[in-house]
C-alpha cells in the first residue's frame, strides 16, 4: 500500500494564503494536532495553518470538505509512504473507499488496531481505487491510501 499526505501544491497555496482570509487561519501552535503535511502530531511551538481541504478522490456530490492542519512553513513531509503513520492511527478511524470515478464504494468505522486490516480489505476489492482515512470524531481527512 502507498500512503498519501496532502499534495505539495495544495500545501504551498494554503501556506501562501495563511492569515489572509477566513479559510486559511494561522496558528502560533496547536500541540498534538494531526498534521496532514508530514503525517505526525504537532509539537509545542510549531506554527501551523488551518485550512479547508477537499481530497480529490470524492468528486461531484461525493466531494467532502473539511478542516486540516499543516505546518505553516514547508517541512520534510512524511517519513515514509509505505507504512501507515503510527502517530495518526491510534484512535478509532472512519474509512471511505472510493472508486476510480470518484464515487463512494463503501465506508465504515474501524477500532484502534484494526486500521491496517480495514484498509487492506478494501484495497483487495478491484473496484476500490483509494481509501481515505478520517477522524471518526470530526470527519476530517487524515491521509489517503492506494495500492503500490
Amino acid at each position: 500500500m502507498k500512503i498519501h499526505a496532502i499534495p505539495t501544491d495544495v500545501l504551498t497555496r494554503a501556506r501562501e494564503l495563511a492569515g489572509t482570509d477566513e479559510h486559511h487561519e494561522l496558528h502560533a501552535e496547536a500541540p498534538d494536532t494531526p498534521l496532514r503535511c508530514c503525517l505526525r502530531r504537532a509539537g509545542a511551538g510549531e506554527p501551523l495553518v488551518l485550512f479547508r481541504y477537499a481530497p480529490s478522490a470524492g468528486r461531484g456530490p461525493y466531494e467532502e470538505v473539511g478542516p486540516v492542519f499543516a505546518h505553516a512553513e514547508p517541512c520534510a513531509g512524511p517519513a515514509g509512504t509505505d507504512e501507515l503513520p503510527a502517530a495518526l492511527c491510534g484512535n478509532q478511524r472512519l474509512l471511505r473507499a472510493y472508486t476510480a470515478d470518484g464515487r463512494i464504494h463503501d465506508g465504515g468505522v474501524v477500532a484502534p488496531g484494526a486500521l491496517a486490516d480495514g484498509v487492506a480489505g478494501w484495497l483487495d476489492d478491484p473496484r476500490v481505487a483509494e481509501v481515505q482515512v478520517r477522524s471518526a470524531s470530526h470527519g476530517c481527512f487524515l491521509f489517503a491510501v492506494t495500492r503500490d
